[in-house]
């Protein structure tokens, strides 16, 4: 999918993705807390990215030359960290995109909370 420009990116996060990133976040984090619903719940983490600000990655399975993690890595990290982690760093992000100076740290951070919540390389 080719890139969208920086105008519709601005726009989609100033009428929609600022207060959108949030609502996907605490879903995907009630949704993680339910064993049934963790696959729903990693797969919203991993599109964070994309609802804050319509970014897309440029290659799911390898970044800067190097591959994911195993699946088991992934999912003891999950269990033992990234479940609670990533509810506090997207909260903490979003605090931030709604100040005009912390607005770089809140992209910043929203981009790498698959790589928060479960070690998933989001390339983008």
């Amino acid at each position: 999918m080719a890139d969208r420009s920086l105008l519709v990116r601005a726009l989609w996060f100033v009428f929609i993705g600022w207060w959108a990133t949030p609502v996907v976040v605490n879903i995907a984090w009630f949704l993680n807390a339910t064993v049934i619903g963790i696959p729903l719940g990693i797969a919203l983490i991993n599109l964070v990215p994309t609802v804050l600000s319509l970014k897309e990655p440029r290659e799911r399975d390898t970044h800067e030359g190097r591959s994911q993690h195993s699946f088991v890595v992934r999912a003891v990290y999950f269990v033992f960290v990234g479940w609670w982690l990533s509810w506090f760093w997207a909260n903490a992000a979003a605090f931030f995109a709604v100040t005009i100076i912390g607005l770089p740290i809140a992209f910043w951070m929203f981009n790498r909370l698959p790589y928060v919540t479960s070690l998933y390389r989001f390339d983008g």
